[in-house]
């Protein structure tokens, strides 16, 4: 176990913020994670848990001690005729993740390429896109109990899985380090393309439907859209897409014909965060080094040097607008440190 001291955070998170951690420590074992949080408590710190920094705002420096997870590997851990369950380590890039299972022509989170992070952070908040979240071939996981040192295994009812939410985020919340996860695969595959995108895509270039071919789809979208946190410091979605109520949606009908909505449920709406945006002007908006990106409204971006509490005070200038105009609390899908 190697602890440094004062250690810039920069090129641990996708925003490129340059914050710094008092303490920071990298694990690629469990014995360097029971080190580092036995050390942690003896010098009774903060403890931060990170993974690829995709998803998480750094407004100031951490004065506790950073533990990246680095654990890395994959096996086979049972297979039959119809399905692959695969045992990933919580390091693993989620994207390289991806493109190994559609090579080896196992279906199930193609439509999930290119969701930046680790395997370790996808089920904290049940990662999702193009009509498919992670629960859909969650099996079980493995976590470490930083109270007790033991690992414990969770099973989708008890990670109580919702909308960009898992009991990780809520009640467990900094109370275990996600070590594995497992993912049933499925060798007979059942094919999600109905997303209008994807499903435009693959008319327009006359392409059969296939878990490569809608890997390929998601990929080029994602590229048009979104920008790549290599140029442009960013965490992908600021913000959740929220749910309204039927009376709510039909009252701003009225004065917005045009509002996109997906019904859940007989009372119950989602609206696309990214809309309501755009419509109260703040699509492309910059303030200083902060702004909204100009292709994807719900992305908000980094254009260079900015702190973290810049992005920080747009986002909650663009969650007022919200408010006002609409009548939504926007909520948001980054961590906030």
């Amino acid at each position: 176990m190697n602890i440094l001291e004062n250690v810039s955070l920069k090129s641990y998170n996708t925003f490129a913020i340059d914050v710094k951690a008092r303490y920071f420590v990298e694990c690629w074992h469990i014995h360097e994670i029971c080190d580092a949080v036995h050390w942690q408590k003896t010098n009774n710190l903060p403890l931060l848990i990170l993974g690829g920094g995709s998803n998480v705002l750094f407004t100031q420096d951490f004065e506790g001690i950073v533990l990246k997870v680095s654990l890395l590997g994959k096996e086979i851990i049972r297979e039959d005729s119809e399905n692959v369950w695969l045992k990933v380590q919580a390091g693993e890039n989620w994207n390289t993740l991806v493109e190994y299972c559609v090579a080896n022509n196992w279906g199930g989170i193609e439509n999930l390429t290119l969701i930046p992070g680790t395997v370790g952070a996808a089920p904290m908040q049940n990662i999702g896109a193009y009509g498919v979240e992670l629960q859909d071939v969650f099996e079980y996981l493995e976590a470490f109990h930083l109270a007790t040192g033991e690992v414990h295994r969770f099973d989708k009812k008890h990670c109580e899985f919702g909308y960009r939410e898992s009991v990780f985020k809520n009640k467990f919340k900094n109370q275990y380090i996600i070590l594995s996860v497992v993912l049933r695969l499925s060798k007979k595959h059942k094919l999600h393309f109905s997303y209008a995108d994807v499903e435009k895509f693959l008319k327009e270039h006359r392409i059969e439907p296939s878990i490569k071919s809608i890997s390929e789809a998601v990929r080029k979208i994602r590229t048009e859209k979104l920008p790549n946190p290599a140029e442009i410091g960013n965490a992908g979605s600021f913000f959740k897409n929220p749910y309204i109520s039927k009376m709510h949606y039909e009252y701003l009908k009225r004065d917005y014909p045009n509002l996109p909505a997906y019904p859940l449920d007989e009372n119950t709406y989602k609206v696309p965060a990214a809309w309501l945006i755009e419509q109260a002007g703040w699509k492309g908006y910059h303030e200083g080094n902060a702004g909204v990106h100009h292709r994807q409204a719900l992305v908000l971006i980094n254009k260079g040097n900015a702190q973290g509490k810049e992005i920080w005070e747009l986002a909650q200038k663009i969650k007022k607008s919200i408010e006002d105009k609409f009548g939504i609390v926007l909520q948001t899908e980054v961590n906030i440190y």
